[in-house]
């Protein structure tokens, strides 16, 4: 694989042009999108429009004139078709930790008599953290097993079963379609976390039956760091649900000032408390912007960036070991590979103005953010990595140090 194939890639590629509705740093090739999405070019107007305009001049107004109140639920409707979704079924609020802790809460709620959150081993952590903390209050139980166990491991304790559609660390995705019905057979309900994935791979909540699902703002949507999640409700259960944060926003009429709790209709009850509107605005730029591309075409130019890669890589290192799957469509548009001095590596990546991450203990991550990420960009980093690696550039005193976030 040469740099004039990457080019003719890239002159080839029907999305080149979108590159250039992103706010790129000159001589830096990213491939962390996966962690946290590059800046959209029109989100500082559109930031601009809310703080000046709406906020500054129209102040509190704003909630009627700009709209504000339903921003939550419009922004959801726009994200809805990029997970399978209908539009009532998806709301934008608070964080996937906390509408992980709702949508937990709510399967218990739903399923009286059993206690148990199925998951796996080396879920993202805060998946897990969240059941333990329903655990320390005695209302759940965690259970873990390993993929290939979990079908075998429903049985009729289990209320919830929750994972992750592609994992974080090695970017291996679950067959949706199959464990939902397997869940399901078994009499549980299922919530998919889909941090890494919407955006960038197919999802069709719909045709997996899916019953609940929470996903990331701020990754592959590109809404910013610590942009608001979404969180989706299955029809199904809108008049069923009820989840244990209910704050005003929540309420069918937060106006009314009444004392006692009402639910408002639908997914909309997963709110709590006030929306951040500035965060939100941020993120529709973003959703927007991946909604206008499509998720078909994403994905098909994920699968080959990460392919690409992958086929650089094995040239140049053919002793780095691949932790993804070979097989691009049972990834994530991402690729991790294992080395014993994966963050020695890493820093030295960054110090070249190459961008992708390190994951606790030995994960070299890249992230394959399809909208704006070039086959040119995909070449260099395979490069710069074969050269570290090759020449022991990573092992310099200045490279050894673990940063506060890897």
């Amino acid at each position: 694989m040469t740099l004039e194939d990457a080019r003719r890639l890239d002159a080839a590629d029907p999305l080149r042009d979108y590159r250039e509705r992103f706010d790129l740093p000159e001589g830096v090739v990213y491939l962390d999108g996966n962690s946290l999405g590059a800046l959209p070019k029109d989100t500082p107007a559109r930031l601009e429009q809310v703080v000046r305009g709406e906020w500054g001049n129209g102040l509190i107004r704003s909630w009627n004139d700009a709209d504000w109140i339903t921003l939550p639920q419009r922004v959801g409707a726009k994200i809805a078709p990029l997970i399978g979704a209908e539009a009532d079924e998806v709301i934008v609020c608070d964080s996937v930790s906390v509408n992980l802790f709702k949508l937990i809460g709510a399967a218990l709620n739903m399923r009286p008599g059993r206690k148990v959150i199925l998951s796996e081993p080396g879920n993202f952590p805060t998946d897990l953290y969240m059941i333990a903390g329903l655990e320390a209050q005695g209302l759940a139980e965690r259970r873990l097993a390993a993929p290939g166990d979990l079908e075998a491991a429903l049985d009729g304790d289990v209320a919830l079963l929750m994972l992750t559609h592609v994992h974080y660390k090695a970017g291996r995705t679950h067959d949706m379609v199959r464990l939902t019905r397997a869940a399901q057979d078994a009499g549980a309900l299922v919530l998919w976390d889909l941090s890494h994935s919407g955006g960038a791979v197919p999802v069709d909540l719909a045709a997996c039956n899916a019953d609940f699902a929470v996903g990331c703002g701020y990754k592959y949507l590109n809404g910013g760091p610590g942009a608001p999640a979404y969180a989706y409700v299955a029809k199904r259960h809108h008049a069923a649900l009820s989840q244990p944060l209910t704050g005003w926003m929540g309420h069918a009429a937060p106006f009314a000032f009444t004392d006692d709790y009402a639910p408002a209709p639908g997914a909309s009850r997963l709110l709590a408390g006030t929306p951040g509107i500035l965060g939100i605005a941020a993120l529709e730029v973003g959703v927007d912007l991946i909604a206008e591309i499509g998720i078909n075409r994403l994905a098909a130019k994920s699968r080959a960036l990460s392919e690409f890669f992958r086929k650089c890589a094995a040239e140049k290192l053919p002793d780095l070991e691949l932790v993804s799957p070979l097989d691009p469509l049972a990834r994530g548009s991402q690729l991790s590979f294992r080395h014993t001095q994966a963050n020695a590596i890493c820093q030295a990546l960054i110090a070249r103005g190459i961008i992708g991450d390190f994951r606790d203990p030995d994960i070299l991550r890249f992230g394959f953010a399809p909208a704006y990420v070039s086959f040119e960009d995909v070449f260099l980093a395979a490069e710069g990595l074969a050269d570290i690696i090759s020449t022991r550039a990573w092992d310099k005193p200045e490279f050894q140090q673990r940063a506060a976030v890897t």
